[in-house]
C-alpha cells in the first residue's frame, strides 16, 4: 500500500516478500470460490474458440458446394456456442463480483484491527493523508485486484495457449506470422517493467500527501485563518499538486511508449496472415477455411493477450 512522504512517520509499508505471502494466504482462505471464477471463466474461454473453428469448416462447405442442411447444422452449433459462453461469462462475472465484496470487507477490516494494534503517537504523525489512502485508495485497488485481475490473468493466460494451439491446429503454415509479435512484445513490456514499478509508487506516494495536505486544511481551518495561514497552505497544496501532475507524467510517459508497441504487435499479425494466408491459398497450399479460422483466431488472441497486458499494468 502507499504511504504519504509528508508525514515525519508513515505507517509501515509491506515489502514484496510480504506482499506474496498474504496474497497466497488471501488466495487459501477463498480457494473455493476463486476455482468457481476460474473455472467457469476457463468454460467461457474453450466456448469461444468454437466460433473461428466453425466459420472456417462453413467456409469451406460452402466452397464445396455442400447443400443447405450441412450449413444449418453448423449455425446451429455456432449458436449453441455463443450462447454457452455469454451465460458462463455472465455466471463467472457475478461470483467475481460476489468474491471481490467478500474480499473488500475482510480487507477492511484487518485494515482496521492493524491500525488499532499500532501505537497511538505512530498513527498519529502518520498523518490523515495515509489513512485515508489506505482505506480508500489501495483497499479499493486489492478489491479490484483479487475480484478481476487474478481470475482475469490466469484465464487469460490458459486462453492464449489454447488460442495459440487452436490456431495452428487450424493451420501451421498459415498461423507462422503470429510468431512476429513475440518479440516486440517481450521488449517492450521489459522495457515498460522496469521502470512502472517504481514510477507508480511515487504516484501513489504523492496522492496520500496531497489528501494530508488537504485534509489537514479542512480540519484546521479556523487556525488557519486566525494565525493568517491561507497563503502558505495553498502554496503547499500547489506544490503537493505539481508533485503528484509530476508523478503522473511520468507513468503517463511510460504507458505512452508501452502501449502503441502492443498495439503493433496486436495488429501487425493480423494483417501479414491475411497475405500470407492469401498467398497460401492461391498456392493449394492452404484452404479459405483455413485462413479464415486462422485469421479469426489471431483476431481473437488479441483479446486475452490484451487483458494480460493491462492487469500487469494494473497490478
Amino acid at each position: 500500500m502507499s504511504a504519504g512522504t509528508g508525514a515525519s512517520t508513515i505507517l509501515p509499508v509491506a515489502g514484496p516478500q510480504t506482499v506474496r505471502r498474504e496474497a497466497r494466504a488471501l488466495a487459501r482462505r477463498h480457494r473455493r470460490e476463486l476455482t468457481w471464477v476460474l473455472g467457469l471463466h476457463g468454460l467461457a474461454s474453450l466456448a469461444g474458440l468454437a466460433g473461428p473453428a466453425v466459420l472456417g469448416r462453413l467456409v469451406d462447405d460452402v466452397r464445396r458446394g455442400s447443400g443447405l442442411s450441412a450449413v444449418d447444422r453448423l449455425a446451429v452449433v455456432l449458436a449453441v456456442a455463443i450462447l454457452l459462453q455469454t451465460a458462463l461469462t455472465w455466471a463467472a462475472r457475478r461470483q467475481a463480483s460476489v468474491l471481490g465484496e467478500t474480499v473488500f470487507a475482510e480487507l477492511r477490516e484487518r485494515f482496521m484491527d492493524q491500525v488499532t494494534a499500532l501505537p497511538l503517537s505512530t498513527v498519529e504523525r502518520a498523518g490523515t493523508g495515509d489513512l485515508v489512502t489506505r482505506t480508500t485508495r489501495d483497499v479499493d485497488a486489492l478489491s479490484w485486484t483479487v475480484r478481476f485481475a487474478v481470475p482475469t490473468v490466469l484465464v487469460a493466460s490458459v486462453t492464449t495457449v489454447l488460442t495459440i494451439a487452436a490456431t495452428f491446429w487450424a493451420g501451421w503454415m498459415v498461423a507462422l506470422p503470429v510468431l512476429l509479435s513475440v518479440p516486440l512484445l517481450v521488449v517492450g513490456t521489459r522495457w515498460y517493467l522496469k521502470r512502472a514499478p517504481k514510477g507508480y509508487l511515487a504516484e501513489m506516494a504523492s496522492y496520500a500527501v496531497l489528501n494530508g495536505t488537504i485534509s489537514e486544511s479542512v480540519d484546521g481551518a479556523r487556525t488557519i485563518e486566525a494565525l493568517r495561514l491561507g497563503r502558505s497552505r495553498r502554496r503547499r497544496v500547489d506544490d503537493d499538486l505539481r508533485a503528484a501532475y509530476a508523478a503522473e507524467r511520468y507513468t503517463l510517459y511510460l504507458r505512452t511508449v508501452w502501449f502503441p508497441t502492443v498495439e503493433v504487435s496486436y495488429f501487425m499479425p493480423v494483417a501479414v496472415t491475411l497475405l500470407w494466408g492469401g498467398w497460401l491459398a492461391h498456392g493449394g497450399h492452404a484452404t479459405v477455411g483455413q485462413v479464415t479460422a486462422v485469421t479469426l483466431y489471431v483476431l481473437q488472441l488479441m483479446d486475452p493477450v490484451d487483458q494480460l497486458l493491462s492487469w500487469l499494468d494494473e497490478i
